[in-house]
C-alpha cells in the first residue's frame, strides 16, 4: 500500500530544512494558526505537547488524507517560560535571564495518521549559555537573528558562541528532533530512508 501524503504543520523553514537532512521533503506544508498563550501556570513541556497536538489536529481536519507533522519548540528557565522574541528587546530580555544559565528546550512532537492512530512524545535538550557581557547581548540583538525565535536565540546562527554544552539533541534546539520524528514517522508505517521496511 502507497505511503500517505506528509503534511508538515509548520510554516518554519528550519523545521523544512531539518526534514530534508534525513531525506524526507513533506508534500505539503500548512500552518496552523493557534494562539500559543501558555495556561496559568503551566509548564514548558505540557504546553509544548498541547500545542503540537493541537497544531497536528487543526491540520489533520483539513487534511484527512494525510499524514500530518506537527511541532512545537518552547524554551524554559526552571518553571519560566521563554516567549518566543519579537523585538530587539524581548531578545535582549532573555539573553540577560538566560546568560551564564542552564535552560530546557523542549519540543513537543505530534502525528497524525489519515487511519485515525496518533503518536506524541515530548524531547528535552539542556542548554548552558557562558555568562554574556553587556556588549555581547546588545550587538546579538541588534542583529536580528533572535527575532521569532523561542527563547530569542537561534544556536545554529551566531548565538552557538554563547553555548559551550549542551546535552541531548542539537536538532531538537534548531526545531525539530531529528532521530525521534524519524522514529515517530517510521512507528506509523512512514518509509525512511535507512530505516527497515515494516
Amino acid at each position: 500500500m502507497a505511503a500517505p501524503l506528509l503534511v508538515l504543520a509548520s510554516a518554519s523553514p528550519r523545521r523544512r530544512d531539518l526534514l530534508r537532512q534525513i531525506g524526507l521533503v513533506p508534500d505539503a506544508i500548512l500552518a496552523a494558526d493557534l494562539d500559543e498563550t501558555p495556561e496559568k501556570s503551566e509548564l514548558p513541556r505540557p504546553l509544548a505537547l498541547r500545542l503540537s497536538q493541537a497544531k497536528a489536529r487543526a491540520v489533520a481536519a483539513q487534511r484527512p488524507d494525510a499524514l500530518v507533522l506537527a511541532a512545537d519548540t518552547v524554551v524554559g528557565l526552571g518553571r519560566r517560560i521563554l516567549p518566543k522574541a519579537e523585538t530587539a528587546d524581548e531578545v535582549a530580555h532573555c539573553l540577560g535571564l538566560l546568560s551564564g544559565r542552564r535552560h530546557t528546550v523542549v519540543t513537543g512532537l505530534c502525528l497524525i495518521h489519515p487511519d485515525g492512530r496518533s503518536s506524541s512524545r515530548a524531547v528535552e535538550t539542556k542548554v548552558r549559555f557562558r555568562r554574556l557581557a553587556a556588549a555581547d547581548i546588545a550587538a546579538y540583538a541588534a542583529c536580528g537573528e533572535g527575532l521569532g525565535k523561542a527563547g530569542g536565540y537561534a544556536i545554529q546562527g551566531r548565538a552557538e558562541a554563547f553555548i559551550p554544552w549542551i546535552g541531548g539533541s542539537y536538532s531538537n534546539v534548531v526545531g525539530l528532533p531529528l532521530a525521534e520524528t524519524a522514529g515517530l514517522l517510521h512507528g506509523l508505517g512512514y518509509p525512511l530512508p535507512g530505516y527497515p521496511l515494516l
